[in-house]
């Protein structure tokens, strides 16, 4: 006896039917295990085992049909889905779920901290799938399915970076899963593939561009797709190249595409390159090509629960993609989950491997088997406070959060200014000079001294704790020198503390030479990684949150605008979304610049801006709110104590990659 073909989940937190329990109970044990089905059946199941035979997995691929011709060659194009799934499923009519990871990183550069490519035997079939997912599901009754995007490795078409072809590339696999889409054998034949040992609920899993496309086939509304696990995922790709105008990095999708498309593709495919950079102006003009590639506005849409993890020092895909997405999903009141780690672009297998295996598997079990094991119940966030330490909260943010409005105020000398709840005297100002050769880490390093490319704003040491989390905004008026210029602001907690080291080239963690195991090997596909474990430093400041625009871009519409030189501009600039904790004695600090230093490019003037800090302010998600805010900020609390010499912080990295999944530009693409 099969479970339905088109058998659904139950919706989120509810519980498992008894009977319906009993019976995926039944049917996850193959017969001959030692586990008998009377046994079985006795119980209701809350976690799949590993009971089926990896090394006689079946092993296959099949092209789907995108319906898309995106080469424009006259034939629709075939996507290449390479599979794994237990092979005694077959024999007993079980119809199972599958895991899907759709990337197009499987030939070009490779996926996770060991760069893993997918490797075939001489027949072509599929014998190496990268990470853990296939050696860890596949005995648990799963199928794993990796799917190369359009335009890469063994598909058709063209890579149009988060356009309908590259969404419609995994979007297709689903609907073949579920019976509604056409798949062959091989990549020009004419024999029909069927997927009749799946019920066609899908979870789609991946990290940085792998988990941006699990974004956007949920934002769809595609039937079977039950669930995504987005890691540090891009939201909108206007944001990953663009932040209000500020150009973020010197290059464009047209350069993406053509560092993963495979060698038949870039032949093909120049006016799909030229339309993306056509789409792209330097300006920072949201066009339509940016429009079509946002999924923000189709959270409408979602039906997939989904299972957010990102680094809160992610300098590659920046915490506002997460932020944007989070809200809007909790505006639709879509199913969610959440872990903020203090790692840059870093897999939550590489920064807390046992507890993130463990979870993933019960989220898994829950979401795509049903399994009534509690993980719905329990606290919706997990945040990393210290390296390897972590907090829970019911819901994120948490209850009790509030955006509370605080003001910067003129200090004792020019630059060095006052963070509190009161407005600045009318006509009180402050200048400075971008200098594109610094950034946050300089200015954070010179808080206490006025600088000409900075102003910045403190509050005194706080008496206790104060903690933000979601995402801030800040508004500026200023007057600009010239006819262009940048605007940065940051969130900056003064005070000692040991960190994870996210500018050094893990991103927050260091890989080892002992291997640790999850799952089942066979000769081609390892089951053992390389083990991991935090990297840290001792720092006296840390900027926590982030945020930039172009001045030309004030009206806030996706268009920029000519400035006149001396004139007075009103900007609020979005900050990157974060959780936070300020501790006591420690200080928090916003500071607002030009050009930060390696993370946004300078504009062709070096302006001098005048702030007029009565129109200045902040809107902070503080938790507790106002009341929280005043009574940290209030007393005579004495300052933590600094290093000697000079503060430190973390660097900006100078040779952050382009490439969503990349580190660095050293070659370590995860």
């Amino acid at each position: 006896m099969s479970i339905p073909a088109r058998a659904r989940r139950p919706k989120w937190r509810m519980l498992v039917p008894t009977t319906v329990a009993a019976l995926t109970a039944v049917l996850l044990v193959p017969a001959g295990t030692a586990q008998g089905a009377g046994e079985a059946a006795s119980a209701r199941p809350t976690e799949s085992r590993p009971v089926y035979a990896y090394d006689k997995a079946i092993r296959e691929s099949v092209w789907v049909d995108t319906r898309v011709d995106g080469d424009k060659d006259g034939r629709t194009d075939r996507v290449a889905v390479d599979i794994v799934r237990p092979r005694e499923t077959d024999r007993t009519g079980r119809r199972i779920p599958v895991i899907m990871d759709a990337s197009p990183y499987y030939s070009c550069c490779g996926r996770g901290n060991e760069s893993q490519k997918k490797t075939y035997d001489e027949n072509g079939r599929p014998v190496q799938f990268p990470l853990f997912y296939d050696n860890y599901f596949v005995p648990r009754g799963y199928g794993y399915v990796a799917v190369d995007f359009t335009g890469t490795n063994r598909s058709d078409g063209c890579v149009d970076v988060g356009g309908s072809s590259e969404i419609q590339s995994a979007k297709a696999v689903i609907e073949w899963l579920n019976g509604r889409g056409t798949g062959y054998t091989s990549r020009t034949g004419n024999t029909r593939a069927r997927a009749h040992w799946t019920n066609g609920d899908t979870g789609m899993i991946g990290k940085s561009w792998d988990g941006t496309v699990a974004n956007g086939v949920a934002a769809t509304g595609v039937e079977g797709l039950r669930t995504i696990v987005p890691i540090g995922a891009i939201s909108s790709w206007y944001d990953y190249y663009f932040q209000q105008g500020a150009d973020l990095y010197d290059g464009g999708p047209d350069d993406l595409a053509g560092y993963v498309e495979s060698p038949e593709a870039g032949a093909r495919c120049k006016a799909v390159k030229k339309y993306l950079s056509d789409g792209a102006p330097l300006n920072g003009d949201r066009t339509p090509m940016w429009q079509d590639r946002d999924f923000v506005p189709d959270a409408r849409k979602v039906r997939a629960s989904v299972f957010a993890v990102h680094g809160m020092q992610d300098l590659n895909v920046r915490t506002n993609h997460f932020g944007k997405w989070w809200d809007a999903l909790a505006q639709q009141g879509v199913a969610r989950k959440v872990w903020l780690s203090q790692t840059g672009h870093v897999d939550p297998f590489d920064f807390r491997r046992a507890e993130w295996v463990k979870t993933l598997h019960r989220w898994f079990d829950h979401e795509l088997l049903g399994y009534d094991n509690g993980i719905d119940r329990e606290p919706m966030a997990d945040i990393e406070r210290r390296p390897d330490r972590w907090s829970t909260d019911r819901v994120w943010p948490p209850r009790g959060t509030d955006a509370t409005g605080v003001r910067p105020q003129q200090g004792s000398s020019a630059g060095v200014g006052v963070l509190g709840l009161r407005r600045a005297e009318p006509g009180t100002t402050e200048t400075f000079t971008d200098d594109p050769k610094l950034g946050e880490n300089a200015w954070a390093a010179k808080i206490d001294t006025g600088t000409p490319e900075k102003a910045g704003f403190t509050t005194r040491p706080l008496s206790r704790d104060l903690r933000l989390s979601g995402s801030a905004k800040v508004t500026l008026s200023v007057t600009p020198s010239t006819t262009s210029a940048n605007l940065s602001a940051v969130l900056v907690d003064l005070g000692p503390d040991t960190i994870r080291d996210y500018g050094a080239s893990g991103e927050g963690i260091k890989t080892l030479t002992e291997r640790t195991c999850w799952g089942a090997s066979t000769p081609g596909d390892s089951a053992c990684f390389k083990a991991t474990a935090a990297n840290t430093t001792a720092v006296d400041f840390q900027v926590f949150s982030r945020g930039w625009a172009a001045l030309a871009h004030y009206r806030g519409d996706g268009k920029a605008r000519p400035l006149t030189p001396g004139k007075e501009y009103e900007i609020t600039i979005d900050l990157a979304a974060s959780d936070h904790v300020v501790p006591a004695g420690h200080r928090l600090a916003l500071i607002v610049g030009g050009t930060d230093a390696g993370l946004v490019e300078a504009p062709d003037t070096r302006p001098t801006l005048g702030l007029d800090l009565a129109e200045t302010s902040a809107r902070l998600p503080v938790v507790g709110g106002e009341r929280a805010f005043a009574r940290a900020t209030s007393g005579s609390a004495a300052a933590a104590p600094l290093s000697p010499g000079a503060p430190d912080g973390v660097p900006v990295p100078q040779n952050l990659s382009r490439l969503p999944g990349a580190a660095f530009l050293t070659g370590d693409v995860r």
